[in-house]
């Protein structure tokens, strides 16, 4: 390896005595052999680095040759878009840069080859090349640093390099001040215009500094390298500038978010963040400059896959929503779980007064099905009665026992954000939770079935005996249970459709509630001249406060129902097998069609109650995980503890599996159960 090392340097050599333009083949080949097999291997990386090293020290002429050849080749090439703009959204916007990239994926666009990310791409053309780079030793590369700047030479080039960095401060300071000043950011932190902004002194402490430096190179002569002028006030500022983005953040959960506003964020982060790195590259002593130079190597090599992905953008931008989202959906979440008897019951209650509309839902659907329509009509009124039916329940105050994983899972996951104590204590309180959350859900379940089946039962009776016909025909009961039947039907998948739908409704609860807060729906309300002419201020105020509280909820559910009551019909435009089961009208499906069969057999019977059954945990299972996972990721929270937390939760079923059915006479203590088992143990 370092035979190879040696040739590439003294391939190096012959190019530079031609002294025409630089073939970068040569850094590639370098790059090429420096390359671990395996980017996690740190004992081949160090290695790789170390043969490198030697050579450099042994060789003569070795380390002047390999500083002047990258010097130059650096310098044939522009640059400070690298520094600037590298790594950094564009202002273009979050739906212009959605647009591009997805048209990028069809038409590729054209490179600008004059660019020193060219070189860059072209260098270290794996992905996993930041990996490797950035599991260097502080130590090797500190001393490779040390040995490539040694030295008076090139110093034509390397003041190109600082006046390109001065360019990228430049224009980074400008590019601060002005997303600083956009009306979002004055909406979202008033304060902005009563006090002088940060962000338009940053740019003057930055003007300065560039000043002061430019007279110091000048001064200079081009004779030695003078230190240049303290930026110590300018990166006060843009420590400012980041209290100032941490304070709309903050209240963001106030006031609502949008995607711009999240954009603006992500991007004035990114401007503060790469404005600071540079300003250290500069003014900093040695050791300091070259961790900054391999932050910013890392930095770029690592975003510059990235820039064209939608998925990054993606990324990038919806954490902050997601989070609202969550957040809102937690703290509704919060009043579905019972810790007590109270709770307890009084979840029974709100579940049962669903089962009565769940169940008159059910048989209109029924009755709908009967007559003919157009598949879009159809498709209409099934939908319209579900959202109704779900919007009457809410408005009600009752409780669709599927709908709580939505809001649960983004509780639990604000649990373990918060993940205060001792890792012992955090898992205790999680698995206390989930027992509390698995108790609820039960409870909630039963009160929907328990009233859904009897209240169906009933008007398939009375329907018979009102009208003289069944409710529904021999072959339509037939088909309804055999819908039920988890071995020879699509039910289960059709119920992982049907959560996919109930996490997907929580997140809309969770946007519109956002939005309500942001767009100042309730204030607006309460300002509109006619309705105040036709309700009155007081009933208007009154109704302003209920959709500006339950707007969310309200539009989650219709959107729920919308979902629910169309799947079939696109299902059947589409020629695929989509379609829903849903628990609780799977339950009162299941009963009508087994009054309208006669004499239906037992086995019948219990495959069908199988059916309802995994439909409801299928239900569960998947809008839980699902909310859960996205309630994480929005937090920024890697939770890796799943197994010794199953473990807590499966010693607590095992020791009082009552506390999963029937509320505890005393709050749930997990922690000191299990310290007593250890202790015993």
């Amino acid at each position: 390896m370092q035979s190879t090392f040696n040739q590439i340097v003294r391939n190096m050599q012959q190019q530079l005595e031609l002294r025409g333009l630089l073939d970068d083949q040569l850094l590639i080949d370098l790059v090429n052999h420096l390359r671990p097999t395996d980017p996690h291997d740190h004992q081949d990386i160090k290695r790789r680095l170390d043969a490198l090293l030697q050579i450099l020290l042994r060789t003569p002429d070795a380390v002047n040759t390999l500083q002047t050849f990258i010097l130059r080749l650096i310098s044939q090439y522009k640059q400070s878009s690298l520094y600037a703009d590298t790594g950094i959204l564009s202002q273009d916007g979050f739906w212009n840069q959605l647009f591009k990239r997805l048209g990028a994926h069809f038409l590729p666009l054209i490179p600008d080859a004059t660019q020193l990310q060219q070189l860059l791409r072209r260098v270290f053309h794996q992905r996993t090349d930041r990996d490797w780079l950035d599991q260097i030793d502080a130590q090797d590369w500190q001393q490779l640093c040390q040995l490539l700047s040694q030295g008076h030479s090139n110093q034509a080039q390397k003041h190109h390099i600082q006046s390109e960095l001065i360019k990228a401060i430049t224009v980074l300071s400008y590019r601060i001040s002005g997303i600083g000043l956009y009306p979002e950011f004055i909406d979202a932190y008033p304060e902005l215009t009563e006090y002088e902004s940060p962000f338009l002194v940053q740019n003057r402490e930055i003007i300065d500094f560039i000043r002061h430096y430019k007279a110091s190179l000048r001064s200079s002569q081009h004779t030695t390298v003078i230190a240049p002028p303290d930026a110590a006030q300018a990166l006060v500022m843009i420590e400012q500038c980041y209290d100032v983005v941490q304070k709309i953040r903050r209240s963001t959960k106030r006031i609502g978010v949008s995607i711009s506003l999240t954009y603006l964020l992500t991007l004035l982060e990114q401007c503060l963040e790469r404005l600071e790195l540079l300003l250290h590259l500069m003014v900093d002593d040695n050791s300091v400059r070259f961790n900054m130079l391999k932050e910013l190597l890392v930095e770029v090599i690592a975003t510059s896959y990235d820039e064209l992905s939608v998925r990054s953008l993606l990324t990038t931008n919806s954490e902050l929503i997601a989070l609202q989202v969550t957040e809102n959906a937690s703290k509704t979440g919060e009043h579905y779980v019972s810790t007590d008897k109270q709770g307890f019951f009084g979840m029974y209650k709100s579940a049962a007064g669903a089962g009565v509309i769940i169940a008159i839902m059910a048989t209109l659907k029924t009755l709908m099905a009967r007559v003919s329509m157009a598949p879009l009509m159809q498709a209409l009124s099934y939908s319209l009665n579900y959202s109704l039916g779900f919007m009457l329940i809410h408005v009600l105050h009752f409780t669709v026992a599927t709908k709580q994983p939505a809001m649960t899972a983004a509780a639990l996951a604000s649990t373990v954000q918060r993940g205060k104590g001792s890792k012992m204590a955090q898992l205790a309180e999680l698995a206390a939770l989930i027992v509390n959350i698995i108790r609820t859900q039960f409870i909630a379940i039963l009160g929907n079935i328990s009233i859904a089946i009897p209240t169906a039962a009933c008007i398939a009776l009375f329907w018979d005996f009102a009208l003289h016909e069944p409710l529904m025909t021999h072959a339509k009961a037939a088909k309804t249970l055999h819908d039920l039947n988890p071995f020879t039907s699509l039910a289960i998948p059709h119920a992982a459709i049907a959560g996919v739908f109930l996490f997907l409704s929580g997140l809309l609860a969770g946007y519109y509630d956002n939005m309500a807060v942001y767009r100042k729906i309730g204030p607006r309300l309460k300002a509109h001249r006619h309705l105040k002419d036709l309700l009155g201020e007081a009933r208007l105020h009154r109704f302003a406060d209920y959709v500006e509280r339950n707007f969310g909820a309200l539009a989650g559910n219709f959107l729920f129902g919308i979902m629910l009551g169309s799947m079939g019909t696109i299902g059947f435009l589409l020629g695929l097998p989509l379609d829903i089961r849903h628990i609780a009208f799977a339950s009162a499906n299941f009963i009508q069609g087994l009054l309208t069969i006669n004499q239906p057999d037992v086995g019948l019977v219990i495959v069908s109650l199988l059916g309802v059954l995994l439909i409801g945990l299928t239900n569960l299972f998947v809008s839980f995980t699902l909310t859960v996972i996205v309630a994480l990721r929005a937090r920024r929270v890697r939770f890796e503890q799943w197994q010794p937390l199953a473990k807590l939760v499966l010693t607590h079923f095992l020791i009082r599996p009552s506390d999963f059915f029937w509320p505890p006479k005393q709050p749930i203590a997990i922690e000191q159960e299990l310290q007593k088992k250890s202790g015993t143990s």
